[in-house]
């Protein structure tokens, strides 16, 4: 008989017997993941939109584990939910169905309102496992360009400053308008997700962020961001206003050195948000560098929208039968 439930400290030994790779030092890396953070336990008992850590749930039959899948509220906005790792045994698709349905189920029951999942290209039973099997959509796509043949200490551009929490509301508006309509509604950010969160300390991703102003109007035309998981790979995104003629040589010359500064080893990589005005020019500048575009991923979601109320003090009639009398004093 299977079931699911909360992933614990007990479970460390069956998950890493569970992924094939484990004698590899990215599959340690892997376990000790999920059970590296104090507030574990704190984080569990929070309502919703208190809630500050990912948290994972396991599907067992009797003592084995067959899929684990892990959600985490998103920055600044709880409820928006991503589904960051599924993981399944030997290809047990209908487990990452149960897994997918159950933390749908319960997180849309606490008040979440959209799910958000991003998936490789190439692994097509895992798409139509979220859209045909679990009533996800495809809305749009990401593409990462590996970064060859840089210059480790390039002549840094001016213009750009570290980002502050001030900065949230403008770089909020300059994001949501350079997002295509179309893709609007599922991927619009609310001010909130930009700024910096009180516990950001303990994600598990390191993040610079910067912002390009125009000096002349004093707004922001550039946003940009570098995050690092291993502190060996970076990925370089960045977002800047259509209307201006802004550089993309001197914004990737500028992220660089950003890095540059703190590892001698690295790798960065961009990111295209293929849902922006500017990821066509983007994408162009790219391959005329030869960079390489070396993964592609499919966007996925699934909202649920709350009902609208009814007023309070709403008179109900109800008829039933015939309705032909009258209704008297």
């Amino acid at each position: 008989m299977t079931r699911i439930r909360k992933l614990n400290c007990f479970d460390y030994p069956k998950l890493k017997k569970m992924i094939s790779y484990l004698g590899s030092p990215e599959g340690e890396f892997f376990t000790k993941a999920f059970f590296n953070t104090p507030f574990g336990l704190l984080n569990s008992i929070l309502p919703l939109k208190y809630k500050f850590l990912n948290e994972s749930y396991i599907l067992l039959d009797e003592k084995e584990i067959l899929g684990l899948i892990t959600v985490e509220p998103a920055i600044g906005n709880p409820y928006k939910i991503n589904i960051t790792r599924l993981v399944l045994q030997n290809n047990l698709y209908d487990a990452g169905k149960q897994l997918i349905d159950f933390v749908t189920s319960k997180y849309s029951a606490k008040g979440a309102s959209s799910f958000i999942v991003s998936v490789d290209e190439c692994h097509d039973e895992l798409l139509r496992l979220f859209t045909d099997g679990c009533g996800f959509r495809q809305c749009a796509s990401e593409t990462l360009w590996k970064i060859e043949n840089f210059d480790k200490n390039p002549e840094v551009p001016y213009g750009f400053r570290p980002f502050n929490n001030g900065d949230a509301k403008n770089v909020c508006k300059l994001y949501n308008a350079e997002i295509e309509t179309i893709y609007k509604v599922s991927l619009e950010r609310i001010k909130q997700e930009f700024e910096d969160p009180i516990l950001g300390g303990y994600s598990q991703f390191y993040k610079n962020r910067y912002v390009l102003e125009d000096p002349s109007k004093k707004r922001i035309i550039g946003y940009l961001s570098i995050t690092t998981s291993d502190n060996t790979n970076f990925i370089i995104d960045f977002m800047t206003n259509d209307g201006y003629e802004i550089s993309y040589d001197d914004i990737l010359k500028y992220a660089i050195s950003e890095i540059s500064r703190r590892r001698t080893i690295f790798y960065p990589f961009v990111k295209q948000k293929n849902y922006t005005r500017t990821a066509e020019k983007l994408g162009e500048y790219l391959r005329n560098k030869n960079y390489s575009a070396i993964q592609n991923q499919i966007i996925l979601v699934k909202h649920f929208y709350k009902p609208v109320k009814t007023p309070e003090n709403a008179l109900q009639v109800f008829i039933f039968g015939e309705n032909s009398g009258i209704l008297t004093n």
